[in-house]
């Protein structure tokens, strides 16, 4: 099985950006943690700030990969092009969120990935990730 892992933008400063939310490790560790834990299963991650590669990696991973886990993070909330390209790919995507989307802002409780996603996992911090995997293997 092949998972493709997709992060959106301010990713790349877990560990250091508000760690009473996000928590205190880098995804990069965690990652690192994922791959032993999930030894049958071939984990790749991306990240970028930028929408439109995001968007192309999306569409790069269909038909590669056995499933996406996506955390499009703010692009979630504004993001009609993310949730389109997910629309248009046959691989299944699990939305992921560290936090609890619905705890904060109001603008957070709109997402354009959900009606496209097979499913969502919110609220777990890091764990997240864990649990989208286990869905896929499952």
């Amino acid at each position: 099985m092949k998972i493709m892992i997709i992060n959106g933008p301010n990713l790349n400063l877990l560990g250091s950006r508000e760690p009473d939310t996000y928590g205190s490790k880098s995804f990069e560790d965690y990652f690192t943690e994922l791959q032993f834990k999930f030894r049958n299963v071939e984990l790749s991650y991306f990240q970028s700030n930028i929408e439109g590669e995001l968007i192309d990696q999306i569409q790069s991973s269909d038909k590669d990969f056995d499933g996406i886990i996506l955390n499009a993070a703010a692009y979630t909330h504004t993001s009609v092009g993310i949730g389109d390209a997910i629309k248009a790919i046959a691989t299944p995507v699990v939305e992921v969120h560290i936090s609890n989307t619905f705890s904060r802002e109001d603008f957070r409780h709109k997402s354009f990935i959900s009606p496209n996603a097979k499913g969502v996992i919110i609220g777990f911090g890091l764990k997240s990730y864990n649990l989208a995997i286990q869905s896929f293997i499952e």
